[in-house]
């Protein structure tokens, strides 16, 4: 006596609306189960999923079933329609192996059984090829849809923001302007062209008066920048890399658009090309974000210029951050004041003075002797500054690195300021102990 199929009931839909599918899982699930009962079917689980079937292996409930299959577990599938199953070649073919393989013996659908027999197996790969078919060509039908549509002059999306959809039949949808918001809009790109905000001063305005998105929510500021980027305002859209002319009502003239345009393009920054050795010493108390640095120039009460490098919060984690900024030549005060609190990474720290050493006894041993021999200089040995390593002390190591801190280059800082350990908050201009 031959086994019993053990069948697994699998319902599907795709992930579209409800509204679209020819009968829902929970409908498909009672059908089914009320023919199993009636055909005294032994069914063994129950699988459901919301999946699309046109691509091959992107669903995992059915992917399950097909291993559960090869393991076994199952013989039979009991569904409501072959299209259920596939809606492309590549899982189809799974299927029609695992029949020739005789670890599928029965495939059971409201209307009709596929089993290992030649027009069986014909029949099923027909209705699931048809199944195909319909997809490929509602795609087409709806790509065409869509250019038709667009070629009318409208765009075939959700409106942006200062526009609404307005749906005048079923298929038939137009976009018309958004009234409450409308005003709103035209007046950032106003801002942006004449007064010359930025997107984050849009966003503090916006924010200030209130202003909500139909989903009742904040504009962004990347959502900003997209709106003051689109020419959709102006009357022009595209679609799939075709510009077309749109019939909705203008907002902006083009000329105001491409005037916002400019006010919005910044030169691109050369990054990483200043150094500023201090920024990796500390984080900014308040917020807990890093620490930037700039150059500032002044001028000065008789015409000259002075220069100063000021570091500050960079604003990364709160914008609004209220820390002030502070000059270098402070930070450095602060951080000699606090050198014997410092942990320093000895090793490191001796290797940089190792190579100082080496680096002077190059210095003198080509351009100290040649001087000296020139008659320019009356001695070359300089005994206030013991260079022997095997002396080397705590105290020397701070000396040192006191000296780069005061006179060295800003590579040579940066170089130091890695062999300390301790790290530090600013407050308030003030240098503090992380």
């Amino acid at each position: 006596m031959d086994n019993p199929i053990s069948f697994c009931l699998y319902a599907r839909k795709s992930s579209e609306s409800d509204e679209r599918q020819t009968m829902s899982i929970d409908s498909q699930i009672k059908e089914m189960l009320e023919l199993a009962k009636k055909n005294n079917l032994e069914v063994k689980e129950v699988r459901e999923e919301s999946h699309s079937a046109k691509a091959s292996g992107c669903r995992p409930v059915f992917n399950e079933i097909i291993k559960d299959i090869e393991r076994g577990f199952f013989t039979g599938i009991l569904t409501w329609a072959p299209d259920r199953l596939s809606r492309n070649a590549g899982d189809l073919g799974k299927i029609v192996d695992l029949i020739d393989q005789k670890k599928l013996i029965k495939i059971q659908t409201y209307s009709q059984s596929f089993c290992d027999n030649p027009n069986e197996k014909f029949m099923l790969m027909i209705l699931c090829s048809q199944a195909k078919l319909e997809n490929d060509q509602k795609s087409l039908n709806v790509k065409r849809g869509l250019r038709a549509k667009c070629e009318l002059g409208w765009r075939p999306a959700i409106a942006p923001i200062g526009y609404v959809n307005i749906r005048i039949e079923r298929h038939i949808e137009l976009i018309d302007i958004d009234k409450e918001r409308a005003p709103y809009v035209i007046k950032m790109f106003h801002r942006v062209a004449n007064q010359g905000h930025s997107g984050r001063t849009i966003k503090e305005w916006l924010d200030m008066i209130g202003f909500k998105t139909k989903n009742d929510k904040r504009l962004s500021l990347s959502r900003i920048y997209e709106t003051l980027k689109n020419p959709f305002y102006y009357g022009r859209f595209e679609f799939n890399g075709v510009w077309y002319d749109g019939k909705h009502t203008p907002l902006i003239s083009k000329t105001l658009f491409d005037k916002a345009q400019k006010q919005m393009v910044t030169a691109p920054k050369e990054w990483h090309k200043r150094v500023f050795p201090f920024k990796s010493l500390c984080k900014c108390a308040s917020c807990g974000g890093g620490i930037t640095a700039e150059d500032k120039i002044k001028k000065m009460k008789y015409g000259n210029y002075k220069k100063h490098i000021y570091y500050h919060c960079a604003k990364h984690v709160d914008y609004h951050c209220k820390e002030p900024y502070i000059r270098e030549s402070d930070l450095i005060k602060q951080l000699i004041a606090n050198i014997d609190n410092i942990k320093i990474n000895e090793n490191l720290l001796s290797k940089s003075i190792k190579a100082e050493i080496s680096r002077y006894h190059m210095f003198k041993s080509q351009v100290l002797q040649q001087e000296f021999r020139n008659g320019n200089l009356n001695d070359i040995e300089d005994e206030s500054f013991d260079l022997d390593m095997d002396t080397f002390s705590p105290d020397k190591a701070r000396s040192y690195l006191i000296h780069v801190l005061k006179s060295g280059s800003e590579e040579e800082r940066q170089n130091i300021l890695s062999t300390i350990k301790t790290k530090f908050t600013l407050h308030n201009r003030e240098l503090r102990l992380a």
